[in-house]
């Protein structure tokens, strides 16, 4: 990734998955306060199985997609068009874990649909390197898998450390305290 430099830093700590239910409800009303709204670019990054698509799942519903909200892990990339009150957002969900090659991105054409407005989500934005224009907001999510799970109704705790690069998402920050 390349040297990113800005703002703000927080983290949290998500207990259980109403935990990443209540933190998505929460940035989806930070994203519609923005101008226009959910114009953003948001990089998920973690481990395999850290909570990223669980995140852009609860955060798609939470902005009001409705229906199956498919991984985009074959597909790439799944988008969704919302109504708000007169104006769309498109949403544009991305996953480049398959990505062997940072130039499967520009082969693609993503630079179009990244250009465009909208909120795109990324996971794996690293396979990508410096492809991709500067994120407003990273998350970075981490499985606390050093306590041993018996139950399997259990979810191991995340902790979720979030940066902003850019005034937007100095704001979504702010929309999250």
């Amino acid at each position: 990734m390349a040297a990113l430099h800005h703002g703000i830093v927080e983290s949290t700590v998500w207990q259980q998955e109403q935990d990443t239910q209540a933190f998505a409800q929460q940035l989806a009303n930070a994203l519609l306060e923005l101008q226009p709204p959910g114009n953003a670019l948001i990089e998920l990054r973690g481990n395999l199985g850290a909570g990223k698509t669980t995140l852009a799942r609860h955060l798609l519903q939470a902005l009001g997609v409705a229906g199956r909200i498919k991984s985009p892990t074959y597909a790439v990339v799944e988008t969704y068009l919302l109504k708000l009150s007169g104006a769309e957002l498109a949403i544009s969900h991305f996953d480049f874990y398959r990505f062997n090659d940072p130039d499967e991105w520009e082969e693609a054409g993503f630079r179009d649909l990244f250009a465009a407005p909208g909120l795109k989500l990324v996971e794996w934005p690293d396979k990508a390197q410096d492809r991709l224009p500067a994120p407003d907001l990273v998350l970075e999510i981490h499985s606390q898998e050093s306590q041993a799970i018996e139950d399997e109704q259990s979810v191991s705790p995340r902790q979720v450390k979030m940066s902003s690069f850019s005034a937007k998402g100095d704001a979504l920050l702010k929309g999250l305290q």
